[in-house]
């Protein structure tokens, strides 16, 4: 029954995203307005991530499985996505040392606001 209320709390904020995104006129997925709002109302202490914790571990152990249809997919894409292949390896690979700059950059910054 604890499991049941736990992933009943996380699918009402992925609803309250949902929701979100059709009021607020920015081209921003529900999933993401969903994560934003459960991290503000972990945060706050609104929902104790006792509240949700058993359930999120458990969505995040079958997180690898969601990746496979997507793998399937690119795989029986792959003589049309051939062609584009190192445009995509070079966007990567210029993009990827940016979002981790920024990445690290934005979780110093929240850990040196959490110390003061």
């Amino acid at each position: 029954m604890k499991f049941i209320k736990q992933l009943s709390v996380i699918i009402l904020v992925c609803f309250a995203g949902e929701f979100i995104r059709y009021i607020v006129p920015l081209p921003v997925p529900g999933s993401i307005w969903g994560l934003v709002l459960m991290f503000i109302l972990l945060v706050s202490g609104v929902i104790k991530l006792e509240k949700v914790e058993t359930a999120a571990d458990f969505l995040i152990d079958c997180m690898p499985i969601m990746f496979v249809p997507g793998g399937v997919g690119l795989m029986r894409s792959w003589a049309t996505l051939k062609s584009m292949l190192p445009a995509a390896v070079c966007s990567v690979v210029l993009v990827t040392p940016f979002v981790m700059l920024v990445t690290g950059k934005v979780t110093q910054r929240i850990i040196e606001k959490g110390d003061e």
